[in-house]
């Protein structure tokens, strides 16, 4: 049965490209609803919570997880990271990891520890789903859209107010 909602979803990614290329990939990933479970923007800077924490564990075990991957700039926000990944090339011509692949292990891994963090440690429980289901990516497209995404990515936490995904502190 396909729901109204998988009818209605746009397709995020580029038709035809290999997501597999090397070079650097710019993605957002949203807790589902949007809501506010990493921690906090004071004074302009994120403060991380457990949960943040264990985000954070996580992004940064990318490159050890998969070979040549490695990351760049990243922040982690109340409801969502951006984050910059660098897809290596790949010695011998092999077919490398796709992107795609390197998302749904952070999104399960991530969603899974949470699920242990309900039971072990009294997180809040969610309804559905922890991660809303698609990310937005973006391939960088040469050194200078690198940079602006990086400067992007640094200032976002002095943003947060006027970002797309802010809630308000008593909606959280």
């Amino acid at each position: 049965m396909v729901r109204d909602s998988d009818r209605r979803r746009k397709a995020t990614r580029l038709p035809g490209y290999e997501y597999r290329t090397p070079g650097y990939y710019h993605v957002v990933t949203n807790t589902h609803g949007n809501i506010c479970r990493f921690g906090e923007i004071r004074d302009s800077v994120m403060d991380l919570n457990d949960i943040g924490a264990m985000i954070g564990l996580f992004w940064n075990a990318i490159p050890e997880t998969f070979p040549h991957i490695s990351l760049d700039a990243y922040v982690i926000m109340p409801n969502h990271l951006h984050g910059i990944i660098f897809l290596e090339p790949w010695p011998d011509d092999a077919p490398g990891v796709a992107l795609g692949d390197i998302m749904k292990w952070f999104k399960g891994t991530t969603g899974h520890h949470y699920g242990r963090g309900v039971r072990e440690q009294g997180w809040p429980r969610y309804d559905g789903e922890f991660w809303h289901r698609n990310y937005y990516e973006h391939i960088v497209r040469d050194e200078r859209d690198l940079d602006r995404i990086r400067t992007y990515i640094a200032n976002n936490p002095a943003r947060w107010n006027t970002d797309r995904y802010y809630r308000m502190p008593e909606d959280i």
